[in-house]
């Protein structure tokens, strides 16, 4: 794989080479056929009755930080926006706050309190390293784990098998609520909302049924399908299929403008 394939491939997946510059400075949980046809607007799956807003911290502020937040922004969710490199987090708050008028965005630091839910918009071992640092300050809140952990030269899954990027993430922050989302949606798509017409569908995987709810409400206020994975365990399957979709942008020539979509 040439380097110009390895930048192109960086930049579409999007998750920023996060460094902390502080002081250290089951099958798939679908909704019944029947229920199918309502999911462009809803999550069936998740059967809840209304679509809560929450407050989101998105640490990354790379493309797929980009794609998430318009997600988060266009459900009229609060957005915290934080980068090793502030300038970046301000670059993309406000990019975001002029697209989406009524929502309130704005860039932080991890020095700052922590939204409800807490996006590692980052590669995985970047995603581990802000669990150590994070630790207790996680707590009880909704982590979601968006990565897919390639190799250096991106020819494989470097967590494959009996684990996953996000079992061994959620094995770092125990009393934190882990849910894979996001890693088999692209940056470019999320910022659109959909592919060919069709809403984005976001694959949710945990082992808390209320924090996969409260992913599913982001997602489904951004517009896009939330589609109920199963356990976290499930990760493991999402991290091959985000790791499918990658190599086929090359062989389709597809430019990360691709998504998978589940019909039935």
């Amino acid at each position: 794989m040439s380097a110009l394939t390895l930048a192109l491939l960086a930049a579409a997946a999007g998750t920023a080479a996060w460094a902390l510059t502080r002081k250290r400075a089951a099958p798939l949980a679908l909704a019944s056929p029947a229920d199918q046809a309502s999911l462009t607007t809803a999550p069936t799956s998740f059967q809840r009755e209304t679509i809560m807003t929450t407050t989101i911290t998105i640490i990354g502020a790379g493309n797929m930080g980009k794609g998430i937040a318009y997600v988060a922004a266009r459900g009229g969710n609060s957005v915290s926006i934080v980068d090793r490199n502030a300038d970046d987090a301000r670059t993309l708050a406000a990019e975001v706050q002029a697209a989406n008028p009524g929502a309130a965005v704005q860039a932080a630091t991890l020095d700052g309190p922590l939204g409800d839910v807490v996006v590692f918009a980052t590669w995985y071992t970047a995603a581990q390293d802000l669990a150590r640092e994070l630790g207790e300050r996680l707590n009880g809140r909704v982590v979601v784990d968006i990565s897919n952990p390639l190799t250096a030269d991106f020819t494989a899954l470097a967590v494959a098998g009996d684990t996953s990027a996000a079992e061994d993430l959620a094995r770092l922050i125990p009393n934190a609520r882990v849910v894979k989302a996001f890693n088999t949606t692209f940056a470019g798509t999320l910022v659109a909302g959909q592919v060919a017409g069709q809403p984005l569908d976001v694959l949710i995987a945990g082992n808390d049924a209320d924090a996969k709810a409260t992913v599913a409400d982001l997602v489904t206020a951004g517009g896009l399908r939330g589609i109920d994975a199963g356990p976290l365990e499930r990760a493991r399957q999402l991290e091959g299929l985000g790791f499918l979709g990658i190599q086929l942008q090359f062989t389709q020539n597809t430019n990360f403008g691709s998504a998978w979509k589940f019909l039935a």
